[in-house]
């Protein structure tokens, strides 16, 4: 099918995208340190008394968002790769769902884009809808 932009303007949607990666990357080691910290660990305490409930509830939402965020990040780290991937195979910049060239603009806004903003506008009514 070929790309619909030139070789120097798709090493640089590579650049962002890799540089996107590694950030999200950096964000997820962060967040599974926080996954991975007990209320122990937090606050140096050596006891194995239990804290007030208070504190255990605090501590289990903090996880609770930590949590939330690392999946929410896995699941932009799935599609950063996918772009990644149809860029090395000379598909990138293509909607899947009509075949149309997605454009410039907004490929640098959401370079793992994967759908005209025309397709992407349809899927979200049709995820509101339901």
């Amino acid at each position: 099918m070929g790309t619909p932009f030139k070789k120097d303007e798709l090493e640089k949607f590579e650049k962002l995208l890799l540089k996107k990666r590694e950030e999200l990357m950096d964000e997820l080691k962060m967040r599974k340190t926080q996954l991975d910290e007990t209320i122990k660990d937090a606050t140096g305490d050596l006891s194995s008394y239990s804290y007030h409930m208070a504190d255990q509830g605090t501590d289990a939402m903090e996880r609770e968002k930590a949590f939330m965020f690392a999946s929410k990040s896995g699941r932009l780290l799935y599609h950063i790769d996918e772009a990644i991937r149809r860029l090395r195979k000379g598909e990138y910049g293509f909607c899947q769902t009509c075949g149309k060239p997605i454009q410039r603009a907004r490929l640098e806004a959401v370079p793992h884009a994967r759908l005209c903003i025309e397709c992407k506008g349809k899927e979200e009514e049709a995820k509101a809808g339901h």
